[in-house]
């Protein structure tokens, strides 16, 4: 269906490259102030003694940033129908309450790589982290702020972003929404925002960020699929140290969207994709899950038929590869 609007409007310039949810992330954006300015002013206050922090304390923070750029997942416009998705509060208050509902939690394991890839980097092999993103607004935020604490903290030396190459699932982000993101933030009239947007553009000016959209990401194949697909996109994230897939639909794709049993375990649902070390933050909004405890999926299923389509229940799923 995306496709088909894209085709429309491709072959009737000069609206062919006109976005038709660009409104709709927009609003969201706007809609999401109040958890922006938020968000912003946690991080930009935390820079200022980022090199002071232990390694506990690093630890808690990356722990708190992965656990906001999971929930920013909720913010997804094809899953509300167009509705109100936006951020309303800041996401930080709340993360406490919000850890019983996530159903995998291997964040330990995504700090323990990161602080021995950055233990056995050497002058030629930088750490890379690479995000593929999910949807613009207040979700590319949280992402974006995650970046920076990676790069900020030394824990990666750059970031690559993988968006889509075509407006998709309403409010998935393109070039387009990345940038205008990062000059929105640049541009508004709130300090801690516009340093972010403007430390952001010089993140992309120095190369240390890189927005990369393959065309394989709106193609209809499993990512287990990749290597004989898109062989140039899978040797690429083959460099990477570590791959932060975000949302539900990358989550379907990963496990060849079956409906497997609950207590398979992720790797095996993988189906050999294992360009590098990867992880899935997303919340359920679709009924495929892999990877929990015996018994863990039919509990919550008495008592919520409706876990895993609701947006409540989150996953913080890492997979070592190979």
């Amino acid at each position: 269906m995306y496709r088909r609007i894209h085709a429309a409007l491709a072959q009737n310039p000069p609206i062919d490259n006109f976005d038709v949810f660009k409104e709709g992330k927009a609003q969201n954006f706007f809609e999401s102030q109040e958890a922006i300015i938020a968000l912003c002013t946690y991080f930009q206050e935390l820079l200022k003694n980022i090199k002071d922090l232990d390694e506990k304390q690093l630890q808690e923070e990356l722990f708190k940033l992965l656990q906001v750029s999971l929930w920013g997942n909720k913010c997804d416009l094809s899953f509300s129908a167009g509705e109100d998705s936006s951020q309303k509060s800041s996401p930080l208050q709340s993360l406490e309450n919000m850890v019983p509902y996530i159903l995998v939690n291997d964040m330990e394991k995504v700090w323990s790589l990161l602080v021995n890839a950055k233990k056995n980097r050497t002058e030629r092999s930088n750490v890379r982290v690479d995000i593929i993103l999910d949807n613009a607004g207040f979700e590319l935020l949280s992402d974006l702020v995650l970046a920076d604490f990676l790069l900020s903290s030394k824990l990666a030396d750059e970031i690559y972003f993988h968006g889509k190459s075509i407006p998709w699932y309403v409010s998935d982000t393109t070039k387009h929404d990345f940038n205008w993101t990062i000059r929105q933030l640049g541009s508004a009239n709130h300090m801690w925002m516009s340093r972010c947007g403007i430390n952001w553009e010089g993140n992309l000016k120095k190369g240390v960020w890189v927005f990369c959209d393959h065309m394989f990401w709106t193609l209809p194949h499993d990512f287990s699929n990749m290597s004989d697909v898109a062989p140039d996109l899978y040797a690429e994230l083959q460099k990477s140290n570590l791959l932060l897939f975000k949302g539900d639909l990358n989550y379907r794709k990963l496990t060849g969207d079956r409906k497997w049993e609950y207590s398979v375990p992720f790797h095996q649902a993988l189906n050999k994709f294992h360009p590098a070390p990867l992880c899935s933050l997303r919340t359920l909004k679709c009924d495929t899950q892999v990877g929990l405890k015996p018994g863990q999926g039919e509990q919550i299923q008495a008592s919520e038929p409706e876990w895993m389509v609701s947006g409540k229940y989150g996953v913080i799923q890492f997979d070592a590869g190979l």
